[in-house]
C-alpha cells in the first residue's frame, strides 16, 4: 500500500481526554482489526503524522513506540515503521465519559484503564458537568462502541439526561458512580448510595462528633453533588439529636468553637481552612473538619483531615467483571 493510505483510518478527536498518542495507537489497531492494513504494510512517517494531524513529533513517536512494545509494529532504520503482526486481541471498544477529572476521579480512571489493559480500547471524554457537551458527546458516538461507561453528574439542566442515555442499548451501558431515574432496560451499574453512605459514615464517627454541639455541612447551591447526601446528613442529625445546618456559602459563614464542618468541594475546603487559621481555634480540639474524598494531601494538611471516602480504586476495577 502507499505510505499515506493509513491517513484515512486515523482519527484524532481533539475533544477527547484520551491521550493523542493512544488515539493514534487505537486507530492503527482498529484499522488492522478491520483488515484495512495488513502485515508488512508501511506506515506514515512520524513527520507526516505530525504535519497531517497537527500533533507533536513526540506524540506520534510515542504512539508508534507503544504499538511496537505490544508487538503490533516493527521498524527498520531508514525505512520507518511497518505492520509486524495483525494478531491483536482487543475485543472491547469502550466509550468512557466522566463529568470531571479531579484527584479521586483520576484514581477511578487509572484503575479502570489498568484493569482493562490489553483487552479493551478506551476512548476517554470529560464534559465538565456541562449537559450540552454531555449530550453532544453521547449522540455523536452512540453507534461506535461495544460498551458505554457513563458518570452522570450535572450542575444544572441534567433532568433529561436519561433520554439521551436511553438511546444507548442497555446491554452496552454501564452507569458509574451514580444512577439516575428514567433509564430503561437491564443495564450494569457500579455506584454510590449517597444517602446511606454519609449516614453510615457519620454513625461510625458518632463518638467523635459528640464532642461538638453543631454539625454543619457545606453544600453549595450550584453543585453536582446529589441531594441524597443532604437527606442522609439530616436523617443522622435528627436520629441522634444533633444541632445541624446546611451552609451554602462558607465564605460568609462564621467559625465558632464547638462546630464541626463536613466539606464536599475542594475549593470550599481551602476557604474553610483559611478561615480557621485566622482564628485561635484548633482543628480537632475546638472545631472539627470532615472532608469528602480522601487524597494524599489531606493526610498532611493540619496533621491529617478526617475523610468520608469511597474506595475509588475498587470502583475502577469492578466493571471488569461486568463485560
Amino acid at each position: 500500500m502507499k505510505k499515506n493510505t493509513l491517513f484515512q483510518y486515523i482519527n484524532i478527536d481533539y475533544l477527547s481526554a484520551t491521550p493523542k498518542y493512544m488515539q493514534l495507537a487505537n486507530s492503527v489497531i482498529k484499522a488492522i482489526g478491520e483488515e484495512k492494513v495488513v502485515q508488512g504494510d508501511l506506515l506514515p512517517s512520524i513527520n507526516e503524522l505530525s504535519f497531517e494531524f497537527e500533533i507533536s513529533r513526540d506524540t506520534a513517536e510515542k504512539g508508534y513506540k507503544y504499538l511496537k512494545q505490544i508487538g503490533v509494529l516493527g521498524s527498520v532504520p531508514g525505512k520507518g515503521y511497518f505492520v509486524k503482526s495483525t494478531e491483536v486481541e482487543k475485543p472491547f471498544k469502550i466509550f468512557l465519559l466522566f463529568n470531571k477529572l479531579g484527584s479521586h476521579k483520576k484514581i477511578i480512571y487509572d484503575s479502570f484503564v489498568k484493569t482493562l489493559d490489553g483487552i479493551a480500547l478506551i476512548d476517554f471524554y470529560v464534559y465538565n458537568n456541562d449537559y450540552s457537551l454531555f449530550k453532544k458527546l453521547i449522540l455523536g458516538h452512540k453507534k461506535e462502541y461495544t460498551h458505554y461507561v457513563i458518570m452522570p453528574h450535572f450542575i444544572e439542566s441534567g433532568d433529561e439526561a436519561y433520554e439521551i442515555i436511553n438511546q444507548i442499548p442497555s446491554e452496552k451501558l454501564l452507569m458509574l458512580d451514580k444512577i439516575i431515574p428514567g433509564i430503561k432496560g437491564s443495564y450494569a451499574a457500579v455506584y454510590e448510595n449517597f444517602e446511606k453512605d454519609i449516614y453510615d459514615a457519620m454513625e461510625q464517627l458518632k463518638t467523635e462528633l459528640s464532642k461538638y454541639h453543631t454539625i454543619k455541612i457545606i453544600f453549595p447551591r450550584d453543585t453536582y453533588y446529589p441531594e441524597e447526601i443532604l437527606k442522609g446528613f439530616t436523617k443522622f442529625c435528627r436520629q441522634y439529636a444533633f444541632n445541624y445546618k446546611t451552609v451554602h456559602d462558607i465564605s460568609i459563614e462564621p467559625i465558632k468553637e464547638g462546630e464541626v464542618f463536613i466539606n464536599l468541594m475542594e475549593e470550599d475546603l481551602v476557604s474553610l481552612i483559611e478561615k480557621i487559621l485566622v482564628t485561635k481555634l484548633k482543628v480537632g480540639k475546638h472545631v472539627g473538619v470532615i472532608s469528602y474524598n480522601e487524597t494524599p494531601l489531606k493526610k498532611i494538611i493540619l496533621n491529617g483531615i478526617t475523610t468520608i471516602s469511597t474506595d475509588f480504586e475498587f470502583m475502577g476495577k469492578r466493571p471488569q467483571n461486568l463485560y
